[in-house]
Parts: C-alpha cells; sequence; structure tokens
C-alpha cells in the first residue's frame, strides 16, 4: 500500500473542536448558543444511531440539542406543524429532519418546509439554488465534509481535474458545484456513463458516490490521484455477520492512489462534523454576525 490514508476521523475532531472554540466565543461575546434540532420519524435502526451520535456531539461542541422522536404512523400535517413551530423557535438555530422518511410522509414537502436559513442539511430548493449560482448556501455536509478532507492534501484544487460518480441531491449534484467553488475542472458521471473507467483515469481527484460495493478499480485510476469513497455498503462476512465496503476496492486502489479515503473512518466521520458546522454558522448569520472562522 503506497497511498496516504486521510484520517477522516482524525480531521473531524479537529473541526469539532474548532467549531467547540467557535461556540464558546459567541457564548462570551454575544450570549449566543446554536441550537440544532433534529427530528427522528419512526425507529430506523441507522437512523438512530446517527441521531445519538449527532445529539452526542452536538452538546460536546457546547450548542443546544433537542431531539424530536416521533411515530412512524405520525400524520404528515402534524409532522409540518412540528417545523413550522422550529422554524419560529429563536433557541433552535438548524433544523434536520432525518431521512429517510416514512412512505406516508411527502419528504419533498417536508424539506421545503423547513426554513432554508434553519436548512442545515442543505436540501432546501433555496439552499441548492444558491449553490448551483455560486452563492454563499448552507451545502450538504456529506459534500462539504469531501471537500474539507481533500483540501487536507491539497491546499489549492484549482486547476485540478475532478470527477464525481453519483448524481443525488444529497452528495453528486452539491458537490460539483462546491468543487466548481473551488475553481476545479469538474466531470460529474454516474452508473450510465459510457467508459466510466476512462473518464477516471483523466482525473487527479475521484469522488465515489454511486451506492456500489468497490466498483472503482485499481486501472481506473490516474497514479497518483486522490480518492474520496462516499459509499457505505454491507457486505457478507461469513457467520452471518457482515462488513462495511465503499464504493471503492481500497486495498487495490491504495496501491495506486496518491491519498485515499478508508471506509469507514473516512467521509463518514465528517458529516456529523459539517453538520455542526452548518448549524455554527446558521446562528451566526440569524443573529447578524459574521460568517465563523471555520
Amino acid at each position: 500500500m503506497t497511498a496516504r490514508i486521510i484520517d477522516g476521523k482524525l480531521i473531524a475532531a479537529e473541526l469539532r473542536a474548532r467549531v467547540a472554540d467557535e461556540v464558546a466565543r459567541l457564548k462570551r461575546a454575544h450570549r449566543l448558543t446554536p441550537g440544532l434540532a433534529v427530528v427522528l420519524v419512526g425507529n430506523d435502526p441507522a437512523s438512530e444511531v446517527y441521531v445519538r451520535s449527532k445529539h452526542t456531539q452536538t452538546q460536546a461542541a457546547g450548542m443546544a440539542s433537542f431531539e424530536h422522536r416521533l411515530s412512524a404512523e405520525i400524520a404528515q400535517a402534524d409532522l409540518l406543524a412540528l417545523i413550522a413551530k422550529l422554524n419560529r423557535d429563536p433557541a433552535v438555530h438548524g433544523i434536520l429532519v432525518q431521512l429517510p422518511l416514512p412512505k406516508s410522509i411527502h419528504t419533498e414537502t417536508v424539506i421545503n418546509a423547513i426554513d432554508p436559513a434553519k436548512d442545515v442539511d442543505g436540501l432546501h430548493p433555496s439552499n441548492a439554488g444558491r449553490l448551483a449560482g455560486g452563492f454563499e448556501a448552507l451545502s450538504p455536509c456529506t459534500p462539504l465534509g469531501c471537500i474539507i478532507l481533500t483540501k487536507s492534501v491539497h491546499a489549492s484544487l484549482e486547476g485540478m481535474n475532478a470527477i464525481v460518480i453519483g448524481r443525488s441531491n444529497l452528495v453528486g449534484r452539491p458537490l460539483l458545484q462546491l468543487l466548481l467553488n473551488e475553481n476545479a475542472t469538474v466531470t460529474i458521471a454516474h452508473s450510465r456513463s459510457r467508459e466510466l473507467a476512462r473518464l477516471c483515469a483523466r482525473a487527479d481527484l475521484v469522488y465515489a458516490a454511486v451506492g456500489r460495493p468497490e466498483m472503482v478499480r485499481a486501472d481506473w485510476i490516474k497514479p497518483g490521484a486522490t480518492v474520496i469513497d462516499v459509499g457505505i455498503n454491507r457486505l457478507p462476512a461469513g457467520d452471518g455477520k457482515t462488513r462495511l465496503v465503499g464504493d471503492v476496492a481500497f486495498r487495490e486502489v491504495a496501491e495506486v492512489a496518491g491519498a485515499i479515503t478508508p471506509v469507514p473512518g473516512g467521509v463518514g466521520q465528517m458529516t456529523v462534523a459539517c453538520l455542526l458546522v452548518n448549524t455554527l454558522r446558521a446562528a451566526c448569520a440569524i443573529a447578524g454576525l459574521p460568517k465563523p472562522g471555520v
């Protein structure tokens, strides 16, 4: 293995520490405590784990954490009423509705109901449109984490050739915009792209977010390229156990790449840390304060 392993756990911990310092400064200077409200509908096990992690890390950063756990049978109107209440609550600066939602609830309607100023998931059409237009906006947390991880290797992404494999609203599309904002030259591809391996082989930066286990192979990678693996997939490991793998065949790609994120221990570590960043930024913007230095 020759590639540098990008330690998402360490970088996320450093980011959370900087957020905590900024939160402490806001409390001292402005008596402002950023508040994050997380809404969980139903009892999906993976979502339960994420919500617990968000609650713990929000409190550790000195922020106020508000949890709302709702039955999977809740009426959509009742969920929208809760969101309207959170929109009006001055103690809440960030609102996150944990996805996926039950099939009985229209996800787009729920996302559209969140105040864009408090949309720390960066999914409201207002924030998506502002990001696409190159304006200041709250960006989805996972793409934001991808950029931070990349810049731990490259101080500037200007002029670099990047490819994003995956076109989801949560990762691929906003990541494209964030890379353009960094003045990278970006190709966005997906599972139906023709000659995908050849497209990847030209890239200095490869972002795999397509949701296919170990799809990206060593012969797809330009020697020395930086590879950011967004995928989280479970594969059988024998004896009824499973193992986590990304969208990149890690061991073989690590022999070619210059730097690579592991799964687990890479991008996933950054998502909650960037949620705290977005909550901090939202609190400052709502209070009319300068953008924080994180």
